[in-house]
């Protein structure tokens, strides 16, 4: 008995420790986005600090990002993609993950191999083999070969979520549908599926991130002006002769207040459809 006040206060001293520990990262990870707000409310002008917020904060440059960069149509063009190619990607990985967990063949275990390869492969690496097979195919300035090439790198990392939990969920169920006759179709759609909502929110949001910044892809085959993503737009704001730093962070700052909102939305799924996710 007389131990459990000494380990309620060992309890009270570490987590008392814990706390400044916890302010340090806070604060590193929210600088960034304090930098960002006060260079995007800074006069051109104003060369202070970037710590510094104006005293008197400016909304110039967010008229010239609206006005010049136009960047709320590039935030629809680019929520049209990232929609896109989040939906076929939740649709097509959960099919495909479903066989792979289930069945144990030598196949199987090729195919999530080599899934786990082109995992590896830097984007940069075939980018110019890649983009003659656009140009062959016609799809420079479409956004069907933008949301078809971003599909294809994101797949593999939905298939691997989507394998590595559905394992976790017990054969059981599966076999009790079987006995109630139940095919496969119809155990992973009333069975399966229902499940599978902490590792489609992990999937959406880091899908959603990915294609939401994307920029070698977009570049190349997003030529023309009318089509610009958010991250084109930004980058016009930089060249050898020309740098508007104060726009380009108040079009950062209108492009990642939709990121922020989806994940702060899906924050409680995310995290537990990674942690279920990494459980094999």
């Amino acid at each position: 008995m007389r131990d459990i006040p000494l380990k309620r206060r060992g309890v009270f001293v570490s987590s008392l420790l814990r706390i400044p520990v916890v302010l340090v990262i806070l604060a590193v990870f929210l600088s960034p986005f304090w930098i960002l707000a006060t260079i995007s409310f800074k006069p051109v002008s104003d060369v202070s600090s970037y710590w510094k917020f104006p005293s008197s904060p400016t909304f110039a440059n967010f008229a010239t990002a609206i006005s010049k960069a136009g960047i709320f149509g590039a935030i629809g063009r680019t929520a049209i993609i990232t929609v896109s190619v989040v939906v076929l990607e939740v649709v097509v990985s959960s099919f495909a993950a479903y066989p792979l967990a289930r069945k144990c063949s030598r196949f199987n275990r090729v195919v999530q191999a080599f899934i786990l390869g082109v995992m590896m492969v830097p984007p940069l690496s075939i980018l110019v083999s890649l983009y003659s097979v656009i140009v062959d195919m016609h799809g420079v300035n479409s956004y069907w070969a933008v949301i078809l090439v971003l599909l294809t790198y994101q797949l593999p990392q939905g298939i691997f979520l989507y394998t590595n939990f559905i394992r976790s969920i017990p054969r059981a169920l599966d076999e009790a549908a079987t006995i109630d006759g139940c095919g496969p179709a119809k155990t992973f759609f009333h069975i399966i599926l229902p499940q599978l909502t902490p590792v489609t929110a992990s999937v959406v949001i880091l899908s959603s991130v990915n294609c939401w910044n994307d920029f070698q892809f977009s570049r190349y085959i997003l030529q023309a002006a009318r089509m610009n993503t958010v991250t084109l737009s930004i980058s016009q704001f930089f060249s050898q002769t020309y740098i508007d730093l104060n726009t380009a962070a108040a079009c950062a700052m209108l492009a990642i207040v939709p990121v922020v909102v989806c994940f702060l939305s899906l924050q409680k799924y995310f995290i537990q459809g990674m942690i279920d996710s990494s459980v094999k």
